[in-house]
């Protein structure tokens, strides 16, 4: 099964479900014409159909009515109301994909209440510009293609990485949550340049791009961030004198711990 031209809605339109609708429609995959998508929030759902020429339509019912796929992108809270909402209309026809931190696909067919081809997915917000990461997980009561469309699907958008559900909670807290982690450490060297007589604009541009091309470096050579790190740290030079003040600092057991932390949230709001 191949995801081009089928017809896909998206339950939720939030800052996820924007990513992957402004991803697809620029990577040409999916026409926005055959995009659709709903949310509680009709004025920005208005909004997100007018910038990115999706179809807006109001009741979840009829949404998934008329798609193929869905993605699920409602938050963890109130996807078994919404799944009850819309199960009289679900049928072996349809490929449901659900991107919900914490929700196993178990539980989903239970707030459902019937057998459903259901993906569990994990994609992160750098989808928008083409750049996310998804982890997808290997689900039974899929047909023949089903985890091969969801990969084409998700690559759109960026890299897909395919696993066993049980390492998902561990995903959520590492590349989900990750972008909010690095986007705190830009700030914090912007904060830096800025602190030692750097205007905003120019620290804000090199702390972003230094991040952006040592992880390009990193995915482009295969070169381990260690040996990244002693590539530019002379002896007695300006990098160690930087590097320890971060150890200083316990950054690398923030880090652990912060991945630790949201994949613990993420077994959370699975049992809740």
């Amino acid at each position: 099964m191949s995801i081009k031209g089928k017809r896909v809605a998206f339950l939720g339109a939030g800052n996820m479900g924007e990513a992957l609708i402004k991803g697809l429609t620029q990577a040409g995959l999916v026409p926005a014409g055959s995009i659709a998508a709903s949310d509680p929030r009709g004025e920005h759902l208005a909004e997100i159909a007018r910038r990115y020429g999706i179809q807006a339509v109001a009741d979840n019912t009829d949404l998934v009515k008329r798609a193929e796929v869905i993605i699920l992108a409602v938050k963890p809270q109130i996807m078994g109301v919404v799944l009850k909402e819309v199960a009289d209309v679900v049928d072996e026809g349809k490929l449901l994909i659900s991107i919900a931190a914490g929700v196993a696909t178990k539980k989903l067919r239970e707030q459902l209440g019937k057998p459903a081809r259901l993906i569990r997915v994990m994609p992160n917000t750098p989808a928008l510009v083409l750049e996310g990461v998804t982890a997808i997980a290997r689900a039974d009561g899929l047909r023949p293609g089903d985890l091969e469309a969801a990969q084409e699907l998700f690559a759109a958008v960026g890299k897909v990485v395919v696993l066993e559900e049980s390492a998902m909670d561990a995903v959520t807290g590492l590349s989900g949550s990750g972008p909010a982690y690095v986007a705190i450490a830009i700030e914090a060297l912007a904060d830096g340049g800025v602190k030692m007589g750097l205007d905003r604009a120019t620290a804000m541009t090199l702390a972003a791009q230094t991040v952006l091309g040592s992880a390009r470096l990193v995915l482009d050579t295969g070169v381990h961030p260690g040996q990244l790190k002693d590539m530019v740290s002379s002896p007695g030079g300006t990098t160690i004198a930087g590097i320890a003040a971060l150890e200083d600092g316990g950054l690398r057991r923030a880090l652990i711990q912060a991945v630790e932390r949201a994949t613990l949230r993420s077994r959370e709001l699975g049992a809740s």
